[in-house]
């Protein structure tokens, strides 16, 4: 796909890289980007500190209006009520977007466009002026986060794939439920940036200073530590293993005190992505820690093929996406099996092995994976 102009509802373009980052920039290489930061999938928490904190980024932002970050690329935060199951805020929301866009589509030379939508509640602006095709890009099963109405959301993806062009979908389980929905539903294995994080088995890369001084080995996780992480298995192997050092790095937006009493769990706190390849290089194992239910059933996690690429071993639970990976992966059932892969994967592992799976890995990229995406794309723009 080329040539092309794109405005797309996502998450926030300065939260952690996710599989919405990585199509975009890579989409934007050869077509035209405007990138809305997130319109909001749930009620704010006036109460809370985190939700405090975005809303000020996000007036900061939108202040600043639409902000280059590559050489196609543009990012933008609408203002717009954050009431995403009030029909009224729905109406003046789109008359605040409709606004917005058209505004944004001149100043940007973006006479017609396609929509792509990361998010069920952008269904709510579907058919704005200009807007040639409309793309769906699923990444998980709304319905089952705690902190959403999930039946409403629910709702609202099912007519967002009613009025979609085309439906991308990152896990089989999603594929599945949602094809009977739309008959140009597709299944999108997620991609990896392979280059950067195979970084982390090049001698002259350092490891990162956090970790050279902690008790070896390091099991090493990155990334959100939130309701759909098993904290309880991170509590279960620093018990057993007091000798052991366990490296979480994330944000937090659960409560990690139960933790805190063991001294071998270092909490780091979020890293930069260019970082992460340095902390890679320092952990004896890639953990993924999952809790099994119904919202993880839907997951495709980046992270396992991110830590492949690195050259690590991974222990994960039990799940389907990781299946097709368990020649790389060990994939367990139970705490105990978790402890016991993890013995197995430090005793076992090897330089050899290590630059095995980063092989393995070197032919799922994101350019490949959105090169298919695009052609799909255009196939569907074609027979229109």
């Amino acid at each position: 796909m080329e040539g092309q102009n794109i405005i797309c509802f996502a998450k926030d373009w300065s939260d952690d890289p996710t599989s919405n980052n990585h199509v975009m920039r890579t989409l934007a290489k050869r077509n035209k980007v405007l990138w809305l930061n997130s319109i909001g999938m749930r009620k704010p928490n006036l109460r809370s500190r985190n939700d405090l904190t975005k809303i000020a980024r996000k007036l900061k932002s939108f202040i600043e209006g639409p902000i280059q970050v590559d050489e196609r690329l543009w990012v933008y935060t609408p203002v717009v009520l954050p009431l995403p199951h009030s029909s009224i805020a729905a109406a003046i929301n789109r008359q605040i977007l409709r606004q917005t866009i058209r505004f944004l589509r001149r100043r940007l030379g973006m006479e017609r466009y396609q929509l792509w939508t990361f998010v069920p509640n952008a269904v709510e602006y579907v058919g704005m002026p200009g807007e040639d095709l409309v793309v769906y890009y699923c990444i998980d099963d709304w319905a089952h986060f705690s902190y959403i109405d999930g039946a409403k959301m629910a709702d609202m993806e099912r007519r967002l794939c009613g009025l979609a062009d085309v439906v991308f979908c990152t896990a089989r389980a999603l594929w599945e439920r949602r094809k009977p929905w739309n008959a140009e539903t597709h299944l999108a294995l997620h991609g990896v940036d392979h280059a950067h994080f195979a970084r982390a088995l090049d001698d002259r890369l350092p490891m990162a200073d956090e970790l050279t001084s902690l008790p070896r080995p390091i099991l090493g996780f990155f990334g959100l530590v939130h309701e759909w992480i098993d904290l309880k298995l991170f509590a279960y192997l620093a018990e057993r293993r007091p000798d052991w050092t366990i490296a979480i790095i994330g944000n937090r937006f659960v409560d990690v005190s139960s933790l805190a009493r063991f001294p071998n769990i270092k909490l780091l706190g979020r890293k930069p992505y260019e970082e992460l390849p340095r902390y890679c290089k320092g952990f004896s194992v890639g953990l993924m820690p999952f809790a099994t239910n119904e919202l993880t059933r839907n997951v495709n996690p980046i992270k396992m093929r991110e830590y492949l690429s690195a050259g690590l071993p991974v222990v994960s639970t039990d799940l389907p996406e990781a299946a097709g990976y368990a020649e790389h992966c060990h994939i367990v059932r139970t705490p105990e099996a978790f402890l016991a892969a993890c013995d197995e994967a430090i005793a076992t592992d090897s330089a050899e092995a290590r630059r095995a799976r980063s092989a393995a890995m070197a032919h799922e990229t994101w350019a490949a994976k959105v090169d298919e995406i695009g052609r799909l794309v255009m196939a569907v723009r074609g027979r229109r």
